[in-house]
């Protein structure tokens, strides 16, 4: 999900519009999805905020039931003190804002920071799982470096044997013979690939060294200054 999105349900249509008409005077504004509560059940997950509006009584539990048991933030515009005090006891997770007169400009305000926070935490999760793929590869390289020598000890061993058999004439069947040299090739293939490996080591201890030596140049120059 690039842009953030709200998810409005209201059976009031303007409630929606007030809510989005005066988000438009922020500096940044979110994609809105709108449904009435009629439309609900329906599987939407696609959304980094949700602001329940008016709504008949029997749909409060099917709507709010689901939203409180996702990991974004949801709020709730309620018309007295009786229906906000059931939200707080049954779903303590949902935010609830009182209808006075002050209400639209609190709600765009706390679902606007709701909203900053989600994405955030959004692309936190994402660089973690990066930190996390980076790790993994990590362990890879790590391994290969620390085989390479068996893998090219046993690279060797193949193409010596495969030169000896196919060095003497006659003693091989044509099969045979067509089947070592199929083993010669990948081996002499596999062993391009560590070559190009031990290459790319070289290359990035050099940059790797590099750095470190403009980094020890530049803390040089700065404790001179």
């Amino acid at each position: 999900m690039e842009h953030p999105t709200v998810l409005i349900i209201s059976d009031e249509v303007e409630f929606s519009r007030s809510v989005t008409a005066r988000w438009q005077a922020e500096r940044n504004v979110p994609t809105f999805t709108l449904m009435s509560g009629d439309l609900w059940p329906r599987m939407i997950d696609d959304f980094d905020t949700a602001i329940v509006g008016p709504l008949r009584r029997e749909l409060l539990s099917p709507i709010l039931e689901p939203l409180h048991l996702t990991l974004q933030p949801v709020f709730t515009v309620c018309p007295d003190a009786p229906a906000a005090q059931l939200i707080r006891d049954r779903w303590p997770r949902i935010s609830v804002l009182r209808h006075d007169e002050n209400w639209l400009d609190a709600l765009i305000f706390a679902a606007s920071e709701a909203v900053h926070r989600s994405r955030a935490e959004a692309r936190a999760r994402a660089v973690e799982q990066r930190c996390a793929t980076l790790e993994r590869e990590s362990m890879l390289g790590r391994y290969m470096l620390e085989m390479r020598h068996s893998l090219n000890n046993a690279l060797t061993s193949l193409l010596g044997n495969s030169d000896l058999l196919l060095i003497e004439p006659g003693s091989l069947s044509v099969q045979a013979r067509a089947q070592i040299e199929t083993i010669r090739n990948m081996t002499l293939r596999i062993n391009e690939v560590m070559q190009r490996f031990s290459s790319l080591e070289k290359e990035m201890n050099v940059v790797a060294q590099m750095e470190r030596d403009s980094g020890k140049f530049h803390a040089a120059t700065v404790g001179a200054d």
